[in-house]
């Protein structure tokens, strides 16, 4: 029975809150008071009208001319307008990001070619990492034993 009960409360609660925003036509319980209406300030001097509409232009900058250049929108920079719309520019920077992708690509995989070249160049003299760094510590084993001896020599020669 009890479980019915809350059931039947639960379902008040949410039928007067669904009542109360119908009725305040506000979800989130804010102020609905009328807004009052400003009083209209004195009329401004008449000012000389100006053209509702603006033509839709960009001024580029040099870079911009040179993106629009690789691009192949316009064949020298002279030809290219006063003013550009904003979508030929976006359009010519895209096509300049795609080609220096392009060029990344394969000057990444033309340095993997490289390495594997390399690699099986040294793996053909029988040279390694490994070995190249067990020379490496035992060249400097050997130096600190000649600082050693030198150090030793010196303290023998001083008494």
């Amino acid at each position: 029975m009890n479980f019915v009960r809350s059931r039947i409360s639960i379902s008040n609660f949410i039928g007067q809150r669904c009542r109360q925003v119908t009725e305040t036509w506000s979800h989130r319980g804010m102020c609905n008071k009328p807004q009052e209406a400003k009083a209209e300030p004195p009329a401004a001097p008449a000012q000389v009208p100006r053209a509702a509409f603006r033509l839709p232009g960009y001024r580029p900058s040099n870079l911009d001319k040179k993106m629009l250049v690789w691009s192949g929108r316009f064949k020298t920079a002279d030809q290219i307008p006063e003013l550009v719309s904003f979508e030929m520019i976006d359009a010519a920077r895209n096509k300049v990001r795609v080609k220096a992708c392009y060029v990344m690509m394969a000057t990444t995989i033309a340095a993997c070619l490289l390495m594997v070249f390399l690699g099986k160049r040294a793996a053909g003299r029988h040279e390694s990492l490994t070995g190249q760094n067990m020379e490496k510590k035992a060249r400097w084993r050997e130096e600190l034993q000649r600082e050693k001896e030198a150090a030793i020599a010196l303290s023998e020669k001083a008494q």
